[in-house]
């Protein structure tokens, strides 16, 4: 295939994959970026772990928030909300996991009220969020 080239020797043709290659990176970065910005709007100290792992993308948001407040999908909610929204968003994603993020200051009797409360509606897949750790050891499973 020739060149487009005019008489006096210049190029012609425009060379897009630069750009393509910018744009793929920013790509990148948002991608990476939009996890961050949602996952941090509500100020939790999460307690620390060791282990775990990343949360599904079928995954609901339940924040235990200092004071007992509660979050669902980022939007502040009473317990008898949580009641009545979690079933509608289940008939969606039946097999939706629920991330459970309880600040450390929170009582674990209202932490385990919401779990309760989201058993009893049907939610079988619960994760909790930790900090993790660098460098932990695991503690070993008592059988």
């Amino acid at each position: 295939m020739q060149s487009l080239r005019d008489p006096r020797g210049m190029i012609t043709d425009i060379n897009v994959t630069p750009m393509v290659d910018i744009m793929l990176v920013l790509l990148i970065i948002f991608m990476v970026t939009a996890t961050y910005i949602s996952r941090k709007s509500i100020d939790v100290q999460l307690p620390e772990g060791s282990t775990g792992r990343d949360p599904s993308a079928s995954s609901l948001s339940v924040v235990v928030a200092p004071g007992g407040k509660l979050t669902l999908q980022g939007e502040e909610v009473s317990m008898e909300d949580l009641r009545q929204r979690v079933p509608g968003l289940l008939q969606t994603n039946p097999d939706a996991e629920v991330l459970v993020d309880g600040d450390r200051q929170v009582e674990y009797g209202r932490v385990i009220e919401v779990i309760d409360a989201l058993r009893g509606l049907g939610v079988k897949n619960f994760a909790a969020s930790v900090e993790h750790v660098a460098g932990a050891a695991p503690t070993p499973s008592v059988p």
